[in-house]
């Protein structure tokens, strides 16, 4: 029988997938050739989806990207055909990655338990089982998780803290509301291996005592809320949940303000998704008013890796105190665009003009924002700056999720610094006073300037430093950050010069 994998991912059927594979199954019917369409996620390389991988004596070779008129051609000769890239794990752009926690996002059917066992899936769980609570605190402890939803938090400490808070009810909460442009890891990790992520949860709530978890995930991603509530069903039924740990997923109403953490557990509450003061904190307080582990999709989807292989394997990886690897999501106008995970310690030139190939329409790079839309723009000046959370920090820049987006030189800088001030003005919850009244002076602010009026610089420069001091929750305190770094790097786009403002 001849296997035919056909990425089920978003990006894939975005660009045809669904199509190529009906397509494969009705030449096959046609020929009468037994074939085996499968399904699998995306191995990360955007620019060839759809990716087709045909395998043939245990070997798989990609090819790409495949339209539904060229299957034909396809299955006539594969060896000679001129889309053929080899074994996608030997492409140069591949196998240059370091894969922990997607090591198996687009090698196997997504839903096949058996399939995720064979291929090292359960063994950290399994582990997990044989050691006491505090035992696997320790080892995440050991490994230097950090969470990957933005904060940088350590995850050992903030699992320590739930563990200890006394309670009969502690809960998991996995934060899928991943909202900012240019990221899209979790909804890979989701689609193309859940049960990752549901074995990191697994894991979790048997290191804290927690016995029930939920995952919040955005309503935009339909493809991964249906392929993790079809695994969980799986998992439930394979044993990895109910008896001591059992899971839900629950959809978001499309709020960004939601990936905010103490916003999602209001949310998840059935209340408005507006930010909590702090204290307390969601791991004394959280949801329903327990201790709670509020984590990423990626932070939960190492632990598996971590316990399978020991802290200090993990921690072995990265510099400095941004230890294991990082999902690059490369996005914008870019050569290659995808997920690329590496451990961190690139340089943000590395990443661009290697691994991203530089820009899509070959035109000099200008600016490339890290961090979602609340992130830093960095020019070529900083792309010698190591991808480490204090690296970044002391350039006045964020890594959150790792979304990179690259612009090239026809960028308009004071019309993105604006899209950042409107987009927070859109999207605040309206909980704090700078966030929701700064935002929209922001906004008013930018066109005076661009405008040509001067005396609004120094009233931009004052309201940014407002909002960074007294928002509550990220959305207002690191606003600032893509209009200020906008303004010191190119102030000529600002129609005034940097002196002006001082």
């Amino acid at each position: 029988m001849l296997t035919v994998w056909v990425p089920g991912d978003a990006f894939a059927r975005a660009v045809g997938a669904d199509a190529v594979a009906e397509a494969v199954r009705r030449e096959a019917a046609a020929r009468g050739v037994d074939v085996r369409v499968i399904r699998n996620g995306s191995r990360g390389m955007v620019w060839l989806e759809p990716l087709v991988e045909i395998e043939a004596d245990g070997r798989r070779t990609g090819f790409g990207p495949i339209t539904p008129a060229e299957v034909p051609a396809l299955l006539d000769a594969p060896v000679t055909h001129p889309k053929a890239i080899g074994p996608v794990e030997e492409h140069p752009w591949f196998a240059s990655q370091t894969r922990l926690t997607f090591a198996r996002v687009g090698l196997t059917d997504p839903l096949d338990l058996a399939a995720y066992e064979a291929h090292g899936g359960l063994k950290g769980w399994r582990k997990a089982q044989s050691m006491s609570p505090a035992e696997v605190v320790a080892e995440v402890t050991e490994s230097g998780l950090r969470g990957r939803g933005g904060a940088g938090f350590p995850t050992g400490i903030k699992w320590n803290t739930v563990l200890n808070a006394p309670g009969p009810q502690k809960y998991i909460v996995c934060n899928a509301d991943e909202g900012d442009s240019g990221t899209f890891a979790d909804r890979m990790l989701m689609e193309g291996d859940p049960f990752c992520l549901i074995e990191g949860m697994a894991i979790a709530g048997h290191a804290v005592g927690a016995s029930m978890g939920y995952c919040y995930i955005r309503s935009e991603y339909p493809d991964a809320i249906r392929v993790m509530r079809a695994a969980v069903d799986i998992a439930r039924a394979g044993g990895l949940l109910g008896a001591h740990f059992d899971m839900e997923i629950r959809v978001g109403a499309g709020a960004y303000v939601c990936g905010e953490e103490t916003s999602l557990l209001n949310s998840l509450e059935g209340r408005r998704g507006v930010v909590r003061a702090k204290p307390p904190l969601p791991a004394i307080e959280g949801l329903f008013g327990k201790p709670t582990v509020v984590n990423n999709v990626i932070s939960l989807a190492s632990v598996p890796i971590i316990m399978a292989k020991g802290g200090a394997f993990y921690r072995d990886f990265g510099i400095g105190r941004s230890r294991g690897t990082m999902p690059l999501q490369i996005a914008g106008n870019v050569k290659y665009p995808g997920l690329y995970e590496c451990a961190f310690g690139l340089t943000l030139g590395q990443i661009v003009d290697e691994i991203g190939g530089g820009t899509a329409s070959g035109r000099p790079v200008k600016a490339v924002q890290v961090g979602g839309p609340l992130g830093a723009y960095f020019p070529r000046e900083l792309f010698d700056t190591p991808f480490g959370y204090e690296e970044f920090g002391a350039k006045e820049g964020l890594i959150g999720h790792a979304g990179i987006v690259v612009f090239d030189d026809t960028a308009d800088m004071l019309g993105m610094a604006r899209f950042a001030m409107e987009f927070c003005a859109v999207e605040s919850c309206g909980k704090c006073t700078p966030c929701r009244i700064g935002a929209t002076r922001g906004v008013e602010t930018l066109d005076r300037i661009a405008a040509g009026d001067p005396s609004a610089l120094p009233l931009l420069t004052d309201l940014c430093e407002t909002m960074r001091l007294g928002s509550l929750c990220a959305l207002g305190g690191f606003t600032p950050y893509p209009v200020m770094s906008a303004l010191t790097h190119f102030p000529d786009e600002f129609g005034l010069r940097r002196e002006a403002a001082e």
